[in-house]
């Protein structure tokens, strides 16, 4: 076991967890970001993704997936999947940096984002559209309808709120 501060440090700048140990609890902060749960129904096996904007630009979920493929040897159709709440494609305003950076890395932009007085990203669906890239079948995603930003008298924004604010834990365990 590893002490506080060796799990700290062991931890720090980690997006995803994943493990197949019964009463272990995983889990993902966030505030504005999409938290991702994972579970495979058949090896026993969970993962915890943080998928904020650079994460999702990286493929983090897809990456995830294929991680519990190669440790695990889940196969993508026994996979359930939750997108919890995050910040919405109405209220993810971005530069063109972002923008770019999602164009870039190949996204279909028409399906992810809208133009109004600047570009907005779906954060969401960009990630449901990795697990399904990915084998995760469509009708195993669940996608929490909650927006963070709009909805920050219940939930924590730092777009909102600032970044000092609190954070939502979003966890998993067999």
């Amino acid at each position: 076991l590893l002490s506080d501060n060796n799990r700290q440090e062991k931890l720090e700048g980690v997006d995803a967890l994943m493990t197949n140990l019964p009463g272990v609890c995983i889990g993902v902060s966030t505030a504005d970001c999409i938290p991702i749960l994972l579970y495979d129904q058949k090896r026993c096996a969970c993962c915890a993704i943080h998928a904020g904007w650079r994460g999702t630009v990286k493929r983090i979920a897809e990456k995830a997936v294929q991680r519990m493929v190669d440790v695990y040897g889940s196969e993508p159709p026994d996979l359930i999947a939750q997108i919890g709440p995050g910040i919405s494609l109405d209220s993810f305003e971005v530069g063109n940096e972002v923008y770019e950076a999602f164009a870039e890395a190949g996204f279909d932009m028409a399906k992810i984002s809208c133009k109004k007085q600047k570009s907005h990203i779906d954060l969401p669906m960009c990630n449901f559209l990795q697990l399904t890239a990915s084998g995760v079948p469509a009708n195993q995603i669940s996608v929490s309808q909650i927006c963070t930003f709009k909805q920050h008298d219940t939930y924590f924004s730092a777009r909102r709120l600032g970044i000092n604010s609190g954070r939502i834990y979003t966890a998993i365990m067999l």
